[in-house]
């Protein structure tokens, strides 16, 4: 083979290689131009729950509260008094931890709960968690104080059923949000860590690449 043949080769083979690097080049390109409509779809499922099951019995605790708002709390004050302060309510003596309660059954209970549902919305889940936990402590405050003697030793009417379906309901609702926001953080923390080493192999392959290694 005559010298020139030999550099033909030899320049055949190194445009190979230069194809090929190219070829590798431009797939590096069109993947990093895909990574971020991936990221953002990786996040957005990140963000969202999956009830399941658990979603018919949150629905059944926020109707269940919704009944409860219509039914007598104290007396003849009913959910709704003790909510607008009505002059059942006032009648009745209705004391804070009772208008809290009712409030934040409102509030967190059944609106935050009726958006998370719908949405799917992982924030708005651990909202309703948190207001529903502590609608929950000031639930079982208000029967408390419905049994507890007032200034003057003053005997007001007892805990009436509304609310104590509202305090058993928002219990029960604060234990379902609190497993499916749970199970979902563990899901978080998972593709968390599974992010972190891709980008760590990534990094030691550019790296790789870089050093010609």
């Amino acid at each position: 083979m005559s010298a020139g043949e030999n550099g033909a080769v030899g320049k055949g083979a190194a445009g190979s290689g230069a194809v090929g690097n190219t070829d590798g080049a431009n797939g590096d390109v069109a993947f990093e131009q895909f990574r971020g409509d991936i990221d953002a779809v990786e996040r957005r499922i990140a963000g969202e729950i999956d009830p399941g099951v658990r979603a018919m019995v949150v629905a059944i605790g926020v109707f269940v509260l919704l009944v409860s708002l219509v039914l007598p709390h104290a007396g003849t004050a009913r959910g709704f008094d003790v909510l607008l302060n009505t002059d059942a309510a006032r009648i009745e003596h209705i004391g804070l931890p009772s208008r809290v309660f009712v409030w934040f059954v409102v509030t967190f209970g059944i609106g935050f709960s009726l958006l998370a549902l719908m949405t799917r919305r992982w924030v708005l889940a651990w909202i309703a968690v948190a207001g529903s936990a502590i609608a929950s402590v000031f639930g079982v405050l208000s029967i408390w104080h419905r049994q507890t003697p007032g200034l003057g030793n003053y005997q007001g009417a007892g805990p009436g059923i509304g609310l104590i379906i509202g305090a058993i309901a928002i219990v029960v609702l604060t234990f379902h949000w609190v497993r499916v926001v749970w199970s979902r953080t563990i899901v978080h923390l998972e593709a968390e860590e599974q992010r972190r080493i891709a980008a760590a192999l990534a990094e030691q392959d550019d790296r790789r690449r870089l050093t010609g290694e």
